[in-house]
């Protein structure tokens, strides 16, 4: 079978697009795109092109793009250029220029597509309207005239082609593998994702080259692709090749084992599922799993996996979470946004607390503040030597060495402060982490959880229905006092 045989069979087989649709092909200029535009103008599709210049190859990338907007003549097409300043990009998000060119692109496709699918729909509306405004045929021909009415009614999809080839998922799928990113990324490029379709992974390289040998299409070399400083180039130039040197199928075989790769995952997800529906109740805006129903799932290692990766932990913390099944009520273990918490005869799942949104300002002049956990009374006074009120529940600070605005917030790990009465035997005073200091104090999980500070210019000065900070104390010397009450919810 020819190449543009095979290629409309692949379209067809996995349900590409359909005839008529807009079609919009991302081309570098090199052999792969250009053969993808052939194809592509031999079967009589809709296309356009679209060409990123990254600025990143001097004179070359100047090159590629000159050439490419040759093309508009020659395919008698809409040729789109768009210009990056890459490297700047790159630096002013602090990620790799590989990444940037990516994340650029894909925004900029984004839009074309927007942009053609309008116009397209548009230009179907005028056509639509011209239909309507014409006479009536006679009786003989109104069925035809019905029929190229509602045809004309149809809104072509709009899709963006790339030309990955059989030799790009073989890459992909073996980087993936040495990645460690499990089943799914055995399956390694998929035909369709959303609107972004590779017609060619049925192709090898050596096939789209023959094919433009005998078609005598012009292309550019990217002199980028003969390095190794690339991931991608590396396993291209010496790790498949070191391969086929001693397994010569290589590549056909891992061509096949993608077919496999993806039948396996269709039935791993499906288990996978059914595991996820014994195991997880959902109260509120928490997950709860029992603990001995877990233990007993085989795999536990991997169903354990993909449980918690919903949740933003890493297969690296897969065995954290083994062991916490065995460890006591209390103990839990966090990702960016969750906390996994055993409790019992249970997992929890829950959110992680926003602190920067529990954060709140107590400005000089305030008398009352109201928070989730209740409300503290503030109240000003001269020292006239009388008793300190007793219980936890009040502060008495030397006003003199606080520092407005003052920051109530929920305590973290890191804080430290010098508990009142508490020092060393030189004399001096005793620093203390809020986590030892909780532990001191027999203080469960839930109640470390509800802890507060008031904080004076970086330094805690009462962690709140507990103690305060041995540097804001009254002495014999305060004159003007500043007095805390706290009473919860």
């Amino acid at each position: 079978m020819s190449l543009p045989d095979k290629f409309k069979a692949y379209i067809l087989r996995h349900h590409l697009f359909a005839a008529g649709d807009n079609l919009i092909i991302a081309v570098s200029g090199g052999v792969d795109s250009i053969v993808l535009c052939e194809l592509c103008k031999q079967a009589a599709m809709n296309f356009t092109i679209a060409h990123c210049n990254f600025q990143l190859r001097d004179k070359e990338s100047e090159r590629d793009e000159i050439f490419v907007k040759s093309l508009e003549e020659k395919y008698k097409v809409k040729v789109f250029i768009k210009k990056f300043d890459t490297k700047k990009y790159a630096g002013e998000n602090k990620m790799s220029i590989q990444v940037a060119a990516r994340e650029l692109r894909y925004g900029w496709f984004e839009e074309l597509m927007e942009q053609v699918s309008g116009e397209s729909n548009e230009q179907s509306a005028i056509s639509n309207q011209n239909t309507e405004k014409k006479p009536r045929a006679a009786d003989s021909r109104q069925k035809k005239s019905s029929l190229q009415h509602r045809t004309s009614n149809i809104v072509h999809r709009t899709f963006l082609l790339t030309a990955h080839h059989a030799n790009d998922n073989i890459e992909t799928l073996l980087m993936n593998f040495f990645k460690g990113t499990g089943i799914s990324g055995l399956r390694a490029i998929e035909p369709k994702k959303g609107r972004i379709i590779r017609p060619l992974l049925f192709a090898k390289k050596e096939e789209l080259i023959s094919f433009a040998a005998a078609n005598n299409l012009r292309y550019v070399e990217d002199s980028s692709n003969a390095s190794d400083k690339y991931t991608r180039n590396y396993f291209r130039n010496q790790l498949i090749p070191s391969l086929q040197n001693i397994f010569p199928a290589a590549e056909e075989n891992l061509i096949n084992n993608i077919d496999r790769f993806k039948e396996i995952e269709t039935l791993y997800t499906q288990a996978i599922i059914q595991y996820k529906k014994k195991l997880m109740e959902k109260k509120g805006n928490e997950i709860h799993i029992p603990v001995l129903k877990l233990l007993k799932s085989k795999p536990l290692s991997t169903i354990v996996f993909e449980i918690i990766k919903e949740f933003n932990f890493t297969s690296h913390q897969t065995d954290e979470v083994v062991r916490l099944l065995s460890s006591d009520t209390g103990k839990y273990i966090s990702s960016a946004t969750h906390k996994m918490i055993k409790n019992r005869n249970w997992i929890i799942i829950a959110p992680q607390n926003t602190l920067e949104a529990c954060n709140i300002l107590i400005n000089e002049n305030e008398t009352e503040v109201a928070f989730e956990n209740g409300k503290l009374k503030i109240k000003k006074g001269i020292n006239d030597k009388s008793k300190v009120p007793s219980g936890q529940s009040i502060a008495l600070l030397d006003e003199d060495t606080i520092s407005f605005p003052l920051l109530l917030r929920k305590w973290k790990q890191g804080d430290y402060f010098y508990p009142l009465g508490m020092k060393k035997k030189s004399g001096a005073l005793a620093k203390k982490k809020l986590s030892k200091f909780f532990i001191d104090q027999k203080m469960s999980l839930a109640e470390k959880e509800n802890m507060w500070v008031i904080e004076s210019n970086k330094k805690i000065v009462w962690v709140l229905n507990k103690r305060i900070d041995d540097r804001f104390k009254v002495t014999e010397r305060t004159i003007n006092l500043l007095r805390f009450e706290f009473s919860e919810t």
